[in-house]
């Protein structure tokens, strides 16, 4: 096939011919940088799978290559066998239990977002402080939450901010 810029392409079949038997987890992914999806073929030995986990962030279409299994979905249990193809949507709790001769899926979802190093942004600024009195002339902070006047250069003091 001709080379096209950011294109990948595999045969599953070479794939799984390429793989030792035995061997489970991820076989292949997408490796391009600047790309938008996120794609795995991932192999579950018989009786593995996938422990009970729920993503947040993106929704899976999921499509079975090989073998057979069971997908637990929000508590609702699919069979899988080759050719199914379901959408995972994101917030849904789901499971993978491979069956007796292994299951090998193909899934693909939007690319997740990379890890930002740095400062949160607060959900909200923080409050100014409603116990005390502030001095707008040297900016002393008033002892008593009552005081009228700066006790640092005599300034009348006015409400605080929330009050």
């Amino acid at each position: 096939m001709e080379d096209v810029r950011g294109a990948e392409f595999v045969t599953v079949a070479g794939l799984v011919a390429a793989v030792a038997q035995g061997q489970s987890g991820a076989l292949w992914r997408l490796e391009g940088v600047d790309r938008q999806l996120d794609a795995n073929l991932v192999r579950h030995l018989p009786g593995a799978g996938a422990a009970p986990h729920t993503e947040d962030e993106v929704d899976v279409m999921m499509v079975v290559v090989a073998g057979t299994g069971t997908l637990t979905l929000d508590g609702t249990q699919s069979q899988l066998a080759p050719g199914f193809l379901g959408l995972l949507p994101r917030g849904t709790s789901r499971a993978l239990l491979a069956g007796p001769e292994g299951l090998l899926v193909l899934t693909v979802h939007r690319r997740r977002r990379g890890m930002r190093i740095g400062r949160a942004t607060p959900a909200a600024p923080p409050q100014p402080c409603a116990l005390h009195r502030v001095c707008g002339r040297c900016h002393r902070h008033a002892i008593e939450a009552d005081a009228r006047y700066c006790s640092g250069c005599g300034t009348a003091l006015t409400a605080s901010p929330g009050r």
